[in-house]
């Protein structure tokens, strides 16, 4: 019996932010077994099933043989039953190959469907502050083909044309090819002082835009291009005098920082969304990552006699979570925690559970073990009280011992245990290289373990060299000490103990 093809979605992922992806693009890469990805647009691959299978292709306009190798793999890919995802770089459509492979599917019989992107056009025009077209800048814009043939010389237009025109012209081309536009256009007529712009990575925390005239950037790239070897967005008009005016992207207060997360994968995402939001190229460093524990049923059994607690305690966002998704599966749901005073382990502990409807009647603001009974006591009785503490495995027993010191009757559980990541593995690897290199902006330490495991990933005794060229950020004391004992000295402690109060001493310490 013949297996039936599978499907391909051409999805374009925009110019390089992997936000800029549709919808539709976000749920089609969710839904597929395999992707297929152009080099330029990896971004959005946080968007993809984790178990799908990754391919990288290379560039985002590639040569000819290696354009067929690839429409030659979507199909074969398609023919093993396989739902593709073609992740290309901008729109498929505009400065790129996805008609070349969209036709080919066609020939093949292979069922496609192509999910338009924003194009480099208008997503880095508009990050960069430059809009297309404004009714005082003329009635036309002209996109020209350039970079995606990779070709050096013009192509074969009406330049005299062109350079009377009343608008904006746009060319995704390398530093040869905007050469010779800007001298073909100044040879035909076109005003030696109208505004032209080049940008070099466009929508990404690195953007950047040279501004001038055509006759200044002629000169510019003729001679010492901005970006030696690297292609970018040309935008010639008037258009080009709003940048000043309209700009944002690139006026945000961490704008252009490369800036190392300690967190896990399924954690990271909070402070990484909070990073971009302020322009930083955030990195996730592979310190550890999330496993279960080792009695797992455990965690089961609290939740199944949860009635007979007067307190629980949770001292991590992820214990909060795991609990509440352990309760709410079975018959019950939230209204059995209904007797049961709560106590929190810092703000993103409380703000877990208040999203689920719970408020905490004690927050502490981190990990002090001295103040955890004391405010709890106030709160409610503690002495001869049942307590259940819900905990990561490597916060030990601190809270349990001190609560039991106290009178109560504890019952300890582990929901969730921490790996450290392999110091070999390429990211470590990576990570380490760009610190020796100077290239990181700050790291961020958001809990004591993830300094220890950050330390053991890039080597205990050189932890601190590399560190003291870098800024270091820790959330609070506790983490700012655990730093300090390892000969790391901290450069920004937040006053507020959560990730927005780290990313708001973060924006204030580079302003």
């Amino acid at each position: 019996m013949t297996q039936a093809p599978g499907r391909v979605y051409i999805i374009g992922a925009g110019p390089g932010d992997p936000n800029l992806i549709s919808v539709r693009g976000v749920q089609l890469l969710a839904e597929s077994d395999v992707v297929v990805y152009d080099r330029a647009a990896e971004g959005a691959l946080r968007w993809a099933r984790p178990e799908a299978e990754r391919i990288a292709v290379g560039a985002a306009a590639e040569k000819a043989v290696a354009q067929d190798a690839i429409s030659m793999l979507l199909a074969e890919q398609a023919r093993d039953g396989h739902t593709v995802a073609r992740l290309k770089w901008g729109d498929p459509f505009m400065f790129d190959s996805g008609a070349k492979e969209a036709l080919f599917l066609h020939e093949q019989g292979i069922p496609f469907e192509v999910v338009p992107g924003v194009t480099s056009a208008v997503g880095a025009t508009a990050y960069a502050g430059i809009p297309l077209t404004h009714p005082d800048a003329g009635d036309a814009v002209v996109l020209i083909r350039g970079h995606e043939d990779e070709a050096d010389s013009i192509p074969h237009l009406d330049w005299r044309a062109l350079a009377a025109l009343d608008g904006t012209i746009v060319c995704w081309a390398g530093p040869r090819l905007v050469a010779g536009i800007l001298k073909s256009l100044l040879d035909e007529g076109r005003p030696a002082d109208d505004a032209a712009a080049l940008i070099y990575r466009g929508t990404r925390p690195s953007q950047r835009t040279v501004t001038g005239t055509i006759a200044e950037l002629l000169e510019m790239v003729s001679t010492a291009p901005p970006e030696p070897d690297a292609t970018g967005l040309l935008v010639v008009g008037s258009v080009v005098r709003l940048r000043e005016h309209v700009r944002w992207f690139d006026a945000r207060p961490l704008f252009g920082k490369r800036i190392v997360i300690t967190r896990s994968p399924d954690r990271a995402r909070e402070i990484a969304d909070a990073l971009e939001n302020m322009g930083a190229e955030s990195i996730l460093a592979p310190t550890f990552r999330l496993a279960p524990p080792d009695d797992p049923e455990a965690l089961e059994r609290a939740v199944a006699s949860i009635d007979r607690f007067d307190w629980v305690v949770f001292e991590s966002a992820v214990s909060a979570a795991r609990f509440l998704s352990l309760l709410t599966r079975g018959p019950r749901d939230l209204r059995a925690l209904g007797h049961a005073a709560i106590c929190t382990i810092g703000p993103g502990t409380a703000e877990q559970l208040q999203a689920a409807g719970i408020k905490p009647d004690v927050v502490i603001a981190e990990l002090q073990v001295e103040g955890v009974a004391e405010a709890m006591a106030a709160r409610a009785p503690i002495d001869g009280r049942s307590v259940l503490v819900v905990r990561p495995e490597h916060e030990r027993t601190v809270i349990s011992d001190s609560l039991t010191s106290r009178g109560a009757t504890v019952t300890d559980v582990i929901a969730y245990r921490t790996e450290a990541d392999k110091p070999d593995s390429p990211a470590a690897q990576r990570i380490y290289r760009m610190l020796l290199d100077g290239q990181i902006d700050a790291v961020t330490f958001t809990s004591p373990v993830a300094v220890q495991r950050f330390a053991s990933l890039v080597g205990d005794e050189q932890v601190a060299d590399l560190l003291s060229t870098t800024v270091v950020a820790a959330i609070g004391p506790v983490t700012a000490a655990a730093a300090e004992a390892l000969g790391i000295k901290p450069t920004v402690v937040a006053t507020t103990f959560t990730v927005q109060g780290l990313v708001d001493a973060l924006c204030r310490h580079f302003r």
